[in-house]
């Protein structure tokens, strides 16, 4: 039976994409970083059969940037005030047949009693959808003005995260060769203990590391991090770029990027790290789209996709092969 003080309130967007595909970005956990701006990662948790628990971390929205995907408002563990990363955990059903994730928050933070909802994708065309997100909540104590405050977050959140999905897939559609990933790779005959302490210690890396001139690691909450770093490019130039990340030691290390270089409108990427019988594989995984407002600016009147393409893959891996030798070095001294 339905509470009585119970709101529900629908928003929708039409999307130039198939159903089917929307659905898929929805369902997939793996593709909220690159598809809601302040996502930076999500992990499955266990779950009872026919349902999904998720933790799913992010930074607050700013004015440029549009909330997480079934975020909720003054969601207890969510973003804070100043921007920081934040986890919070959320339960979903999602029904592929009928193109439908339900969701609810486990935790809330008053005045919020309790909010859920649905995300549904209707098929308008061979190439076109209807997304419609449904939300429904409670307010503590069934007060009037809290569920307008609520509501009102709610109205601002649906449509920044409808508009968010929608420019995406569109883009995803229209050009797949923007966005691409890539990855290199080191064996290390060391500890995994050793070579993730490097990676993970990223405030010593101006230290360790030539091409880093200076950095900033805040670490408030045990495994979030806010990483500032300055580093040069190889005319001598300092570029200044700002990641959250997420630790789980000692396997692995998501990051996002926040502060972009003018030729790419996302960055985000992985290191993991895996004990084999033949030593310590560690992996630095890079996704990427470019932005192609800026190619030519950056690059000379005739740069062309490809070249921004080739430019950003070389730039990112270098850095990368770069760090994993010195990581591999330093795990190896300490054997």
């Amino acid at each position: 039976m339905e509470h009585p003080g119970m709101r529900q309130v629908a928003h929708e967007i039409n999307i130039a994409v198939p159903a089917d595909t929307v659905h898929r970005l929805i369902a997939e956990v793996e593709n909220w970083p690159r598809i809601f701006p302040s996502v930076i990662h999500v992990a499955h948790e266990e779950a009872p059969e026919g349902e999904e628990r998720l933790l799913i971390w992010e930074a607050a929205p700013t004015a440029e940037s549009a909330p997480s995907a079934e975020s909720g408002p003054t969601a207890e563990g969510g973003p804070s005030a100043d921007g920081g990363p934040r986890s919070r955990p959320l339960r979903r059903i999602v029904e592929p047949a009928a193109l439908r994730v339900n969701f609810q928050h486990l935790v809330t933070e008053a005045p919020v009693a309790g909010i859920g909802g649905a995300w549904l994708v209707e098929p308008l065309g061979e190439n076109a959808s209807r997304v419609r997100l449904l939300h429904e909540f409670r307010a503590e104590g069934d007060a009037p003005g809290a569920l307008d405050r609520i509501g009102a977050e709610v109205d601002r959140d649906a449509r920044a995260q409808l508009a968010a999905l929608k420019e995406n897939a569109e883009r995803d559609v229209a050009d797949a060769g923007l966005t691409f990933s890539f990855e290199d790779t080191v064996l290390v005959d060391g500890s995994v203990k050793d070579v993730y302490a490097f990676i993970n210690e990223a405030n010593l890396w101006s230290e360790r590391l030539p091409h880093v001139a200076t950095v900033r690691l805040h670490e408030d909450t045990p495994g979030l991090q806010t990483l500032e770093m300055d580093t040069r490019a190889k005319d001598g130039s300092l570029h200044t770029t700002k990641s959250y990340r997420v630790t789980f030691p000692h396997q692995h290390i998501a990051y996002k990027q926040v502060t972009l270089p003018a030729l790419m409108t996302l960055h985000t990427g992985h290191w993991t790290f895996t004990d084999t019988d033949e030593g310590v594989t560690a992996t630095s995984q890079h996704t990427v789209t470019l932005n192609t407002d800026n190619i030519t600016t950056v690059l000379g009147p005739d740069a062309t996709l490809t070249d921004a393409r080739t430019y950003v893959h070389t730039a990112l891996s270098t850095n990368s092969r770069a760090t994993l030798n010195h990581a591999k070095a330093h795990a190896e001294g300490r054997r």
